[in-house]
């Protein structure tokens, strides 16, 4: 869809996004530097609502050893008492993510809003500027409010989680009406995405879990543990032959591990656990390729005709595995019944299109920072090179300092919601900060240190927490382990390439590193 404000899907959610061609970077701040002071900035009425949702399919953690059964201290705090509460918090704190310094100094930010209470106000800014006029009014119908209620401690985030009385599906709060424009308007490309179970609310997002759920379970992804070995053994094989080509030797040569590495390895994971046939993967490799732009923010014509393409494709893929099903997500997917339920066409291909952007987005950011924060804090580096069996520790810890997704939204309270003193109304939203909470000192002791030994790091909560907690969490965590067992056990030498400091974060409202340039 042509045109300086395109409807698009970012992180697996509807976001307005500008034409802008380029990509902005955004400065990494070792981990030694300063804090540096949060400037006021002046409010601009051009704002833009930046709501995400995290870019993984959900269900329950299996690492999660309290899930919905143990919740945090502060889970019965919440209440509909709101009689002698007061409403909003303050005069809202502005929250620039489009100020190139934002994902610098986000954790900064994050431990002053802490200090003001558990919930704040906030407004979004530094989106797509271009948006204005009845555009900019369409673009808030969805998004709801330019402002929101931010949580950011630990327990208050698992709190809002958890609470049944916050809808994910923003046409709960819309009329039919409102629902029948918001839909005229999205590319019929993506209608699908409303059927994804990230965008659902119970029952149908309970119908859809029970169906989805048994292909993701935590035994059947440890399964695919030797599968994933000898993916990333191939593609720093390749690495290493592209290095001689070059006539670059060890420890000199060179190479992007975000390009070389970390993007392409979930790419080819997700594909062989699909079960998309090994003959058509260079066919289906720029489908793929236009699907991740449309995280990127990139919508035109031609991304739009190769989802079309990608689409016609699948649904004959799909019919040849019901009529011949093999060992395979799809097949699984495809013949999947609990009670007499099916899961129709486009659910599968919500689904399957939700498995490779979330499977994508979350694998390249957690390698890319995982390896970053490593080569930045030695002594944790050799900790892990002395033993690779802290790889284990080294996701989790990982996942807790650094995790892919700073912040999720969409929470919309279907009633007037009591949380910690703060009552926020019917219909207001509320987006819950999981990079805070995993910083929060009353949950993990000196949050701001980077251990890959911390004891408590698996209970971050990088990837959510109750029915929409992440499915894919086991993937991730055996990807992760592998990737980083096996990087620096065949690059003992694995080193940046340049200063620290010009490792840029990139211009996304998810954590990850653009480029990561090594020598190895």
């Amino acid at each position: 869809m042509a045109g300086p404000k395109s409807w698009c899907l970012s992180s697996l959610v509807w976001v307005s996004m500008g034409s802008k061609g380029t990509e902005e970077k955004k400065p990494y701040s070792a981990p030694d530097s300063d804090r540096q002071t949060i400037r006021p900035r002046e409010l601009s009425d051009k704002m833009e609502s930046a709501m995400t949702e995290l870019p993984h399919v959900d269900s329950f953690d299996p690492e999660d050893k309290d899930g919905i059964a143990s919740p945090s201290t502060s889970e019965n705090s919440a209440t509909t008492n709101s009689v002698h509460k007061e409403a909003r918090p303050t005069e809202p704190v502005e929250l620039n993510v489009g100020d190139p310094h934002f994902m610098a100094n986000a954790y900064d930010t994050y431990a002053n809003l802490r200090a003001k209470g558990p919930v704040s106000r906030v407004h979004f800014a530094g989106g797509a500027e271009e948006a204005a006029g009845n555009d900019r009014e369409q673009q808030r119908g969805f998004f709801g409010s330019q402002e929101t209620f931010f949580v950011t401690h630990y327990d208050e985030v698992i709190s809002t989680l958890l609470d049944h009385r916050f809808a994910v599906d923003p046409r709960a709060s819309m009329s039919p009406e409102q629902v029948e424009e918001l839909e005229a308007q999205t590319p019929e490309e993506f209608r699908l995405f409303s059927r994804s179970i990230i965008s659902l609310d119970p029952p149908d997002h309970t119908r859809l879990r029970k169906l989805v759920q048994p292909s993701f379970t935590g035994r059947g992804m440890q399964a695919l543990r030797g599968t994933i070995q000898h993916v990333v053994e191939d593609l720093l094989g390749q690495a290493e032959r592209d290095a001689a080509d070059r006539g670059e030797a060890a420890p000199y040569r060179r190479m992007d591990l975000i390009e070389a590495f970390a993007y392409p390895f979930p790419v080819t994971v997700i594909s062989d656990m699909l079960g998309i046939p090994r003959e058509d993967r260079e066919t289906i490799r720029g489908w793929t390729e236009n699907l991740l732009r449309v995280d990127r923010g990139r919508v035109d014509e031609e991304v739009r005709a190769g989802l079309r393409e990608f689409i016609d494709y699948l649904q004959e893929l799909f019919e040849r595995k019901r009529q011949a099903p093999t060992e395979d997500m799809i097949s699984r997917l495809v013949h999947a019944e609990e009670d007499g339920e099916i899961l129709d066409d486009d659910e599968v291909l919500a689904t399957v299109f939700l498995m490779f952007l979330a499977g994508h987005v979350t694998t390249v950011n957690l390698v890319g920072n995982g390896v970053v924060a490593l080569l930045t804090h030695p002594d944790q580096l050799a900790k892990l090179k002395a033993d690779p069996e802290l790889a284990k520790g080294m996701v989790e810890e990982t996942l807790r300092y650094w995790g892919p997704v700073d912040f999720i939204g969409r929470r919309v309270a279907k009633e007037d919601v009591e949380l910690s003193g703060t009552v926020i109304p019917t219909g207001e939203q509320a987006t819950v900060s999981l990079a805070s909470a995993n910083r929060d000192p009353e949950r993990f002791a000196n949050p701001d240190v980077f251990d890959i030994t911390r004891a408590d790091a698996n209970r971050h909560v990088a990837f959510g927490k109750g029915i929409h907690a992440c499915l894919g969490a086991p993937l991730a965590r055996v990807e992760g382990q592998v990737a980083f067992s096996t990087l620096f056990r065949r690059f003992p030498e694995l080193r940046l390439a340049v200063p620290a400091k010009e490792v840029q974060w990139s211009s996304s409202f998810l954590r990850g590193f653009a480029r990561l340039p090594v020598l190895y």
